[in-house]
C-alpha cells in the first residue's frame, strides 16, 4: 500500500460561473480501520480561497500551519491578501523545498482571483507531492477515489454551471466516487465561493 493512501480520503474542486467549489469526504482511517469521521480536509486560506489536501494526515496538519504562518507573512509584508495565482504558487515552492523527503499530501487549490478589470474568474490548480502544479479548466481530484471521480466528473460536469447546479454536480460526484471506495466517505463538506458569500453544507453519506 502506498503511504498516500494510509489514511485514506478524497478531495475534488469544480468550476461554474464566476464560481468554484471545492469538497472533500470526511473518513480519517488507520487503513481499512476508521478512526474519525469528522476530519476536514478543506481549510480557509482567504475569503476567496480554500486549499483542499489528501494524503497522509499528520502533514495535512502540519502544512496546514504552515500554509497559514506563510500567508499571514505575505499579507503583512505586501499589504494585501494574497491572490489564488500566487497562493499555487507558495503552494509549490513549499512542496518542492522538501522534494528530497515530501511531505506525502497532494494539494487542491480553489478560489476566486480578480481581474483588472475588478470581475472575479474561477481558478482551481492541483499539484503532486513535490508541487508540480496542473492547472484545469474543469475540475481537480485528489485521493484514494480520484480515479472514481474522474470518471463521473467527466459525465455530469458542464461549462457555466451557476452556484446551486454546480453544488449538485460537484456533491454528486463526490458521493457516487466514494461509495465506491473503501478508503474514502463517511459524509462530505463542500464549500461554494462566489463573489458575495461561501456557501458551506455538510453532507449525509454512506455510513460502512
Amino acid at each position: 500500500m502506498s503511504i498516500m493512501e494510509y489514511n485514506g480520503g478524497s478531495v475534488i474542486a469544480m468550476v461554474g460561473k464566476n464560481c468554484v467549489a471545492v469538497a472533500s469526504d470526511l473518513r480519517l482511517g488507520n487503513q481499512a480501520l476508521t478512526v474519525a469521521t469528522n476530519f476536514e480536509k478543506v481549510f480557509p486560506i482567504t475569503d476567496r480561497i480554500y486549499l483542499g489536501m489528501s494524503g497522509l494526515a499528520t502533514d495535512v496538519t502540519t502544512l496546514r500551519e504552515t500554509f497559514r504562518y506563510r500567508v499571514n507573512m505575505y499579507t503583512i509584508k505586501e499589504e494585501r491578501d494574497i491572490e489564488p495565482e500566487a497562493f499555487a504558487h507558495l503552494v509549490s515552492s513549499t512542496l518542492y523545498e522538501r522534494r528530497f523527503g515530501p511531505f506525502f499530501i497532494e494539494p487542491v487549490i480553489a478560489g476566486l482571483s480578480k481581474t483588472s478589470s475588478g470581475a472575479f474568474r474561477p481558478y482551481i490548480a492541483g499539484a503532486d507531492l513535490i508541487g508540480c502544479l496542473n492547472f484545469a479548466k474543469d475540475f481537480v481530484v485528489a485521493g484514494t477515489a480520484s480515479e472514481k471521480m474522474f470518471g463521473v466528473a467527466e459525465g455530469l460536469w458542464e461549462p457555466d454551471l451557476e452556484p446551486e447546479d454546480l453544488f449538485e454536480t460537484i456533491s454528486q460526484t463526490l458521493l457516487n466516487s466514494v461509495d465506491r471506495d473503501a478508503y474514502s466517505g463517511w459524509g462530505a463538506i463542500v464549500h461554494v465561493i462566489t463573489p458575495e458569500q461561501v456557501i458551506t453544507r455538510t453532507l449525509k453519506a454512506r455510513m460502512d
